[in-house]
Order: structure tokens, then sequence, then C-alpha cells
């Protein structure tokens, strides 16, 4: 596909540039190149596909950067990553030293705020807007935010604020998922053009003020302008928050989009504007199944996804909704809960065999952990299915709801450990330091396959909150079987007998940790435990090495090596303690095996480490 129109846009202010006419052509050639684009590098395709027409008209009408736009969620980006002098770096998207999948205020001007969980945008845009209004100033603040992001709490307590302060605020939903048919759409744009308009504005104030003296004929106005609204409107329940509610219109129209969004400027007060999408716009083959192709890997455009030739060695998160469903068969307990990732999860499957018992409450993390303690008060076993980087939204509940009832609820944690592509905002780096500390609360680390299964049915079998964190993707490819044998609780194995040093190994770093221990003839022990620790295995090898290591795929500080610390110091041990673990920054996004050897979490890294240490001391 050409791009000669798109290779003349070096910023917004070309945009804002162009004639009327040539801005189709301009979102026909960005959808052609963000199709190009994700098919080189993988990353998010259904979504961006969506966003193409709302972006062209987004910056058309305000004077970005000036003008502040919030994405939520941020992988929507793409094409005004393209906008907005990115282009040339597309081929970088997602990779070790290229551009974020998520906008990054460090990456560019553009980029207002960052954006990579959900439903943060009307509160930061809200916060921009106020603070815009002290400063004396008279940008406008959008907030672009999707109609699954609406779920959360946040995003309504940030509604219910913004509706009471007199800023610059818009609101934008991005609704893509239902449609809008011909008839209906011709009819909405005309109305969203003229509820936005001045005219209806003025006459809108106007009678409001006349009639306010005259309870009955106020009443009356009151009422032919809901009927009015009821015609194009779903329900009111943003005006009853305090936002004037336009729509909804047609997301793929810049004849409906353009002229509205100029009509809002010129209002006054917070405004919601209700755009309709349609994830994988222009592309059928992601119209046709937009979850397939919401993250692709590389592909051919002209051809689409195909299945891969061989079969896939099972991912963790395979292995727990197997584990899901033989539990369930076995226990009538067994309820599953998961905040709106059911696929990441894999959870799908049993979605289909047990829809009584499964429940998607949206991107809701906070009531998903406290309907989980409800459900565990009245007999019930629940397990919650949750990104490590999604828990940490939910700790409140965590801690107080489950944690100090200590109920029996299992955390089944996916994503543990660094993530690749998504970066740091999705990498899983803190949920031990931040789990440990809770009492009540135990934390099963699997190493392998088959330990994450027989751990989680270990985990079942508590009277207490347990969690067991896994990483993204497969692992060494242990069969993981169907029975539902659990291990003790609280003790560790040794792998590898060897001399000296005792390497722990925390997790799947297991196997790095046996790589280098073969080179340096030392001891290493899965620990599956982080807390309780195997406190009589510790003492074992304190009687029998010299020092130890401790190997974890989270943040080093307060994580399972400061815990083998605090044992060693409260038992008076004096053996020396190298900690490995993730460093205390932030990690970009990138390779996960490069990334890991990056901060020396390889075999080779931690073989140096060791040698360094312990073997060439200072």
């Amino acid at each position: 596909m050409s791009y000669e129109l798109l290779n003349r846009i070096e910023s917004p202010a070309d945009v804002r540039g162009l004639p009327k006419e040539q801005l189709q052509q301009l979102a026909d050639e960005l959808r052609g190149f963000v199709l190009e684009s994700v098919s080189q590098t993988g990353g998010h395709l259904s979504s961006n596909l969506g966003t193409v027409e709302l972006t062209v008209a987004l910056h058309r009408v305000f004077n970005t950067p000036a003008d502040r736009i919030v994405w939520d969620v941020g992988h929507q980006t793409y094409p005004h990553k393209i906008l907005t002098g990115r282009r040339d770096r597309m081929h970088s998207l997602r990779q070790l030293g290229g551009i974020s999948g998520f906008p990054l205020r460090t990456e560019s001007e553009y980029d207002a705020f960052g954006t990579a969980h959900s439903s943060t945008s009307i509160s930061a845009a809200l916060g921009m807007a106020l603070a815009a209004k002290l400063q004396g100033s008279d940008r406008h603040c959008v907030a672009v935010i999707g109609d699954g992001a609406m779920t959360a709490g946040m995003a309504f307590e940030a509604m219910n604020h913004g509706g009471v302060e007199d800023c610059k605020l818009l609101v934008i939903l991005n609704d893509n998922d239902m449609s809008i048919s011909p008839p209906v759409g011709a009819l909405n744009r005309y109305l969203a053009q003229l509820m936005s308009g001045q005219f209806y504005a003025a006459a809108k104030d106007v009678g409001k003020r006349v009639l306010k003296n005259a309870p009955p004929l106020f009443e009356l106005a009151k009422r032919f302008e809901e009927h009015a609204k009821g015609m194009v409107v779903p329900a009111t329940l943003f005006e009853k928050f305090g936002f004037n509610y336009i729509g909804p219109i047609d997301g793929h129209d810049l004849d409906s989009l353009i002229p509205t969004l100029e009509n809002i400027k010129q209002l006054d007060g917070p405004q919601f504007l209700h755009v309709v999408t349609k994830k994988g716009q222009g592309y059928k083959l992601a119209e046709a199944d937009p979850i397939a192709y919401h993250g692709p890997g590389k592909f051919d455009p002209a051809v689409g996804l195909q299945k891969p030739t061989a079969p896939p060695k099972p991912t963790f998160s395979k292995v727990f909704g197997d584990w899901l469903i033989d539990m369930a068969a076995a226990d009538e307990r067994l309820i599953a809960i998961t905040p709106a990732m059911a696929e990441g999860s894999g959870m799908v499957a049993f979605s289909k065999a047990y829809p009584d018992r499964y429940f998607d409450v949206g991107i809701a993390e906070q009531h998903a952990v406290t309907l989980a303690a409800g459900m565990a008060c009245e007999g019930a076993k629940p397990v919650v299915a949750i990104y490590s980087t999604f828990l940490q939204r939910a700790y409140d509940q965590f801690i107080h709801d489950v944690a100090l009832q200590n109920l029996p609820v299992v955390f089944a944690i996916d994503r543990a450990g660094l993530v690749g592509a998504d970066g740091a905002t999705h990498a899983g780096a803190y949920d031990i330091p931040f789990l440990r500390c809770v009492p009540n609360v135990s934390i099963a680390v699997p190493s392998d396959e088959r330990e994450c299964r027989q751990l989680l049915s270990t985990a079942f079998a508590q009277a207490h909150p347990v969690a067991v964190r896994y990483p993204r993707g497969a692992g060494v490819g242990a069969q993981a079987g169907h029975d539902l044998e659990a291990l003790p609780i609280g003790r560790g194995i040794v792998r590898r007998s060897g001399q000296r040093i005792a390497v722990l190994a925390f997790g799947t770093l297991l196997h790095a940790a046996s790589e280098a221990a073969e080179a340096l003839n030392l001891t290493v022990v899965d620990m599956r435990w982080v807390k309780p620790l195997d406190e009589a295995l510790l003492s074992e090898l304190a009687q029998s090495h010299e020092g130890f290591v401790t190997l974890e795929e989270g943040a080093s500080a307060g994580g399972a090596g400061s815990a083998v610390g605090e044992w060693l110091s409260a038992n008076r041990y004096t053996h020396p303690l190298l900690q490995l673990g993730l460093p205390d920054h932030f990690i970009e996004h990138g390779d996960p095996a490069k990334l890991l050897e990056g901060v020396g979490l390889g075999a080779r890294g931690i073989e140096a480490s060791i040698r360094e240490r312990f073997f060439n001391p200072v």
C-alpha cells in the first residue's frame, strides 16, 4: 500500500493543515500502516484498527500537545503514535530498546499520561483539567475510555467528582461492543451535532433560567429534553453524574466525529461523548475474530493467523485451566472468579463446562477479591485467577477482606515475573514482597508445570488464603497430568547435592540455577514455598554449607531472599547470603530471556555472580 499522504505527516499540526477532503485518505493509509506494522512486529491489532478515525479526528480538532489526550487503555494508541512523530520507529514496537506499546510520558510530549492499566484516564484527565483551571489555562483535557474499562469503580469515582467541577473535561466512551445500523447512524449524526451545538446548549440554559420560577413548566421542559435525548441515549446515567451526554455517534465517520468534536470544544463544563467503533475495523479477519487478533504475533496480513504446525507446549495458564476443571469435578464448592481475564488466564474451557460456577466481574479487581471473600464466608472455595500486576489494584481488599478474616481463597497469580513486550506496566515483580508481609497468607512458587498443578491442589486444600504464582507462557515442558495430588505445605526439596554453597531457587529460575550449579558443583534446592519457608531444610543446609544464594523472578527488595535473610538473622546464623532477583528499578519491554540475562538472572549471569561473591572474593 502506498502511504503518499501519511508519509508527509510528521506531527498533528500536519493533520490540522490538511484539506478536509483528504482526511479520509489519511485514515485509510493510517489503517493500512497499522496493519502492516503490527504484522511485522506483533502487538495489539484489533483495538488499534478500531481507533483510526477517532485518532485522526482528535488530533484534527484539538491543539495537541497543548490540549491533553489521555488514552485508556493505552494499547489502542498505535495510530496516535504514528501521527505524533513515531511512524519511523514502529518497526521497534515493544522490542528491547524500541518504543513502548503503551503511552509513555518519557517517549513523547504527546503522551500526556502513562496508561497501561485500565480505568485511570478520567481521573488523570480531570486532574489535568483542574490544574489547567487553577493555572488560568484554557487547554482542553480529553479522556478516551473503552466500554470495558468503564466497568471499573475508579472510572465512576472520577465521573462522580468530575460532574460537579466546572472545567474543560471531555470524556469519550469508545464503545466497541455494539454496532449502529445505517438509518440509526444517520439520525445519530444529525442529533449529536445538534445536541453539541451552541444553539442547543444556549436554548437549554435559557429555557431553564426562564422557567425555573414556574415549577410545572420547568419540569415539563426537563421531561421534554430527556425525551428528546431518549431517542439516542441508551440511559441517562452519565447525565445524572453531571455530564452533558452526546451520542452515540459512529466512531468511523469523520463527517460526524469532527463537527461534533468542534461543537463540544465550545461548550462549558464536563462533556461526555459516546462513540461506537468496531474492533478490527477495515481488516475482515480481525473484524470476524477480534479476540484472536487482539494481540497477535507476527503474521502475513494476506493470509491471516495460522495454526502452528507442531502443537506448542502447554502454558502455565493452560495447566491452571485444566486443573480448575478437574478440581471442580472433584469438589462442588469450587467457584472461579476472574476480573476480565478469561482468555489470558486459561479459563474459557471452565466457563463453558461450569457456567454456574464461573464469574467474570469485568475490570474490577477490588470487587473480584471481596466477592471471593463473601463466597468463602458461606462455605464456598473460591479461586481468583488474576495477573500479578492487577492484584496490586486490590491490595486493600486482599488484606482487609480476605487475610484479616483468614478466609480460604486461592489466588492463582498469572504473569508473575517479567512478561516481555508489555514491559514494566505488566511485569509481576512485586507480588512476593507485598504478599509475604501479610499474616495468614501462604505463597507457593512452582518451578515447572507439574509442580504448578500440585501446588494448586495444595492451596485448595488449605483453610486460609494461599497464593500460587507462575509466569507467563510455557515452562520446561513437564507433564502436568490430570491427577489432583497435593504436596506438603512449606516443604522444599533438594534437586542437586553439591558442596559449599546452597542455591535456593524460588520458582522457575530453578532450571537456570541448576545449569549454573553444574559448573560450580553447588547444591540446588527447589524451595516451592516463600511462606512458610522450609525451616527444617534450611537448618539442615546451614549445618553443611558455607553460604546461601537465593534466586527469584521478582523484586529482590523484600522478596524471598529477604525472607531467608530474616530467618538466618533470627536464628543467629552468620552465613553469607547472595540475593539474586529483579533490581530496584523498572524493567522495560523486550524479549523475556534477554531481559533476564540483562539483570543477571540467566544461567551465565547467575554463575558469574556466584563466582564473584564466593569463589573470587576481593
